[in-house]
């Protein structure tokens, strides 16, 4: 994430905090024998997930700030001792609808930020353990109203409780275990592919070609969107990939994104992820080593092209790929900082109209929760996924960042009759859409672009429902440029199978691309 270090904004207080080398930024910070000597009996992290789990049968989401500051305690020293704080002038409500807008630089901010430094410090400095050392700053973000600092006593989280300068505070690294979610052992949050993304032999009857020669997927007609095309193809709409990253092998991505009938348009390709120690990464590149994000990225730009390759959704609309994450589940605090990085990233881009993000996580957390605010201040139209499981699990419902009111939650269901949602598809009352992508007999997916070849791949669960979406909004919008935000999604409900109806799984149900231009 963007942070300047507190000496370099405020130039008053340089914090030394001490921290032990480890593998990777999520092992713990102190030692078995440090935390023997804490005042405070730390939970294990078994306990930890097994509460985080039990949160989440029953509520659908866990929050860390309705924890006891014994258990975040637990948390911090068995990761790496990372506090995540959202701060606010003291006195003065940070609402959500001013992230992003209220400057962070005023001073008000600014001493916010210094006086809560300065206390953590203070205890630090009285906590140190005789295995510590590295000294290091705290980090001050440069847009949100966030900073995070390392955290070793119970006292430090009790202040910041009752502190009015303080709106959250949460573990930066602590990550849940998947495997509780299913007895199998193999339940995880992910998409369909997951990061496979090999070029396959489509049968021939999942796709049509369309000239100059490129492949339309099956669901394309029953989803307006072939027919839309006579209206609008996305010119002039940028849309923002937050995802695993581009790969450059793909040549419909790149050096042929303007082929066929694409033409004029731009692609751009950044990584906002890194990897490393929290007090020193280095950004892994945009360069996809997991498939899934060119995957998505195919759904919604791939060009109309000669050489027979999958086609998106707006095929003559600009993209802008940005590594934020990994894999598909932002769990991590890396993963974390660059999802809230890539947001932030676009939303400062005056270009960017929408944002597709077909990743997530099972519960909340504050920081990209930010940063989803932060983007849409701004304007930005944000889909997100609903979810998806490689191994079904009838409880899990809407995942985070779907479950946000900031965000355009959509599913997959099944073609035919009714409503059915796919085999691996999430569903809940936060769903606004859904979209048709996996096929009643054969069960198979729409096609996409794979990591590298002319010849395509498929992908399914709500990840590609979501891209669909999100290309579906770019043929709204540039057919109606000066609409805002409202207007086009106003325009996607108000034509969507069911409504005025919202069903209490699939919000508006399935999206008809061109009855919204009409």
């Amino acid at each position: 994430m963007k942070y300047l270090k507190n000496n370099q904004i405020f130039g008053l207080i340089f914090i030394a905090l001490f921290v032990v080398s480890c593998s990777t930024d999520e092992q713990p910070q102190v030692s078995h024998a440090e935390l023997s000597k804490t005042a405070t009996e730390v939970i294990p992290s078994s306990e930890i997930d097994q509460i985080i789990l039990k949160s989440l049968q029953e509520t659908g989401d866990f929050v860390w700030g309705n924890q006891s500051e014994e258990l975040i305690l637990s948390a911090l020293l068995q990761t790496d001792s990372v506090l995540t704080i959202g701060y606010q002038a003291a006195g003065k409500e940070l609402t959500n609808a001013r992230i992003g807008l209220e400057s962070v630089d005023n001073p008000e901010m600014q001493k916010a930020a210094t006086d809560i430094i300065g206390m953590i410090s203070g205890l630090n400095l009285t906590k140190q353990a005789s295995n510590m050392r590295a000294i290091d700053e705290s980090l001050i973000h440069t847009d949100l109203p966030l900073l995070e600092l390392k955290v070793y006593s119970l006292e430090a989280l009790q202040n910041l409780r009752s502190m009015q300068e303080v709106r959250y505070f949460e573990p930066r690294g602590y990550e849940f275990d998947y495997n509780l979610l299913n007895d199998d052992q193999t339940a995880r949050i992910l998409s369909d592919s997951g990061c496979e993304n090999e070029p396959e032999t489509i049968t021939a009857s999942d796709y049509s070609i369309i000239a100059p020669g490129a492949k339309s997927s099956w669901n394309y007609d029953q989803m307006g969107i072939s027919q839309a095309w006579n209206q609008s193809t996305g010119a002039g709409i940028t849309v923002g990939v937050i995802d695993t990253g581009l790969s450059p092998d793909q040549p419909a991505l790149n050096g042929s994104f303007n082929n066929g009938q694409s033409a004029g348009r731009t692609v751009q390709s950044y990584g906002t992820y890194k990897t490393g120690y929290w007090w020193w990464k280095k950004y892994d590149g945009p360069t996809d080593q997991c498939g899934h994000g060119t995957a998505m990225a195919g759904v919604v730009a791939s060009p109309r092209n000669t050489f027979g390759n999958a086609l998106g959704v707006a095929y003559n609309s600009n993209l802008i790929s940005v590594r934020g994450t990994s894999d598909v589940i932002f769990n991590s605090g890396n993963e974390k900082d660059g999802v809230a990085e890539a947001l932030v990233l676009l939303a400062k881009r005056s270009d960017v109209n929408i944002i597709s993000m077909s990743i997530g996580d099972l519960f909340s957390s504050s920081k990209v929760a930010d940063a989803i605010r932060y983007a849409h201040n701004r304007g930005k139209l944000i889909f997100a996924a609903a979810g998806t499981s490689t191994t079904f699990t009838n409880w899990v419902g809407v995942i985070f960042p779907a479950t946000m009111s900031e965000t355009v939650a959509v599913t997959g269901v099944k073609e035919g009759n009714g409503y059915q949602r796919c085999d691996t598809c999430h569903s809940g009352s936060q769903v606004e859409f859904t979209v048709i992508m996996e096929r009643a007999g054969s069960n198979s997916k729409p096609l996409t672009t794979a990591l590298y070849s002319n010849d395509p791949s498929t992908v399914g669960g709500s990840s590609v429902a979501t891209a669909t979406a999100s290309g579906i909004a770019a043929l709204v919008w540039a057919n109606n440029p000066s609409w805002t935000r409202e207007q086009v999604l106003d325009k996607m409900k108000s034509t969507s199978d069911l409504y005025p109806t919202r069903n209490a799984e699939y919000g508006y149900g399935n999206l008809n691309a061109a009855a919204a231009l009409n």
